[in-house]
């Protein structure tokens, strides 16, 4: 009897074991990753399904963009940016370009690029920039970060090996305004540039529009030495550096735009500064000539005064840099103008605003920008 129990009790556990075996294999993966969640929640002191993943934000999508010039000045005042947003809203303008680096040289906001703070080159004077940019998208605006390159007092002064230097007298190189410029075939310079932009689009910017793209264009011209032209000419030192945005700025979410002078609609020559639209075109996403019929001279199109004739100055520029663009392969860019909204050479009214941008359409541009250095917009398009 009591054997014949002792081989029933066998028999059950025999059957639990085998059931146990089967039911591990069977399910081991399971097993196996329930046991790993539970080790990793422990080590990770949270649940894996609480985890935040981080989502890399995505370039906007492209749209015609109208946009009003900004200064780091008024924007740094949220009263100031109030009242931008609320005359944005009752007008056509769907845009801002904001200063983030002047023509002073200096970054308009507390920077982290390494060599912004070691040689101190900007100031705190945008308190909140994120915040400010947060305010315009949450309005709708699109917000573009202009930063001037070459032209900046505030580098070369802190970092003279860097500079356009005087021949005559081996100090830094100034223009006729007093300021000193960075050598254009220094890539050194050319990376600083580069950390601030994507600095930029990391706090939130939507594009970087690059102004000062160029070599100095008055001063004392025979007296400048630059470090490495290696017998390149002006135009390839340029169009390098315009390549060099493009390739380390590409994977941005991003956008870039660069500034140009008027005449390089039409003028086939670099006019000593080594800007070439057709060079720009093929890296930038948008080619930005300033059309300020002001700044063209006395005779120009047979006018005595061309910014009396904004439509006719504006039309014939930019109709002129679609015909430049059209004969180039693999060109990148659309053209989209710098127009006037300032007094200088006649008092410009509503009419002339209207001119500029009735001819840029005609003319095939994709959008404007209006610039006004006071930031005085006495009038905006409307809807």
């Amino acid at each position: 009897m009591k054997k014949l129990l002792y081989i029933s009790i066998n028999l059950v556990l025999l059957c639990v074991i085998s059931l146990t075996v089967y039911y591990t294999f069977t399910r081991r993966t399971e097993i196996f990753a329930q046991s790993n969640l539970q080790l990793n929640s422990k080590v990770l002191n949270v649940n894996i399904s609480d985890k935040i993943q981080e989502i890399k934000r995505a370039k906007p999508a492209e749209k015609e963009i109208r946009a009003m010039y900004l200064t780091s000045n008024s924007v740094a005042l949220p009263v100031r940016v109030d009242k931008f947003i609320e005359q944005i809203k009752n007008s056509s303008i769907n845009a801002v370009v904001v200063d983030i680096k002047d023509y002073s040289g200096q970054i308009a906001y507390d920077s982290k690029v390494p060599l912004a703070e070691e040689l101190q080159t900007d100031r705190d004077l945008i308190k909140d920039l994120p915040n400010v940019i947060k305010k315009f998208h949450d309005n709708d605006i699109y917000v573009i970060a202009r930063q001037t390159v070459f032209q900046d007092p505030e580098l070369s002064g802190k970092k003279p090996e860097w500079a356009v230097r005087n021949s005559a007298t081996g100090g830094i190189w100034k223009d006729n305004k007093g300021l000193g410029w960075l050598d254009a075939t220094n890539m050194e310079v050319w990376q600083y540039n580069v950390d601030i932009a994507k600095e930029a689009i990391s706090l939130g910017f939507d594009e970087v529009n690059f102004d000062y793209i160029r070599f100095p264009s008055d001063g004392p011209m025979k007296l400048m030495q630059f470090a490495n032209l290696d017998g390149r000419t002006k135009a390839e030192v340029m169009a390098g550096f315009f390549k060099f945005l493009y390739d380390n700025l590409k994977d941005e979410p991003a956008y870039i735009s660069g500034d140009l002078f008027g005449f390089t609609t039409e003028r086939t020559d670099d006019m000593n500064i080594g800007q070439q639209i057709e060079d720009a075109a093929l890296y930038f996403d948008y080619v930005c000539p300033m059309v300020y019929p002001s700044h063209y001279p006395s005779g120009y199109l047979d006018l005595k005064n061309p910014a009396a004739h904004p439509y006719q100055v504006v039309k014939v520029a930019l109709t002129k840099g679609e015909e430049s663009l059209a004969a180039v392969t693999n060109v990148r860019a659309k053209i989209r103008p710098w127009l006037q909204a300032f007094n200088m050479g006649a008092d410009y009214t509503p009419a002339m605003i209207e001119d500029q941008i009735r001819a840029g359409k005609e003319a095939g541009s994709y959008g404007y920008l209006l610039w006004n250095a006071r930031n005085v917009y006495n009038y905006l398009p409307s809807k």
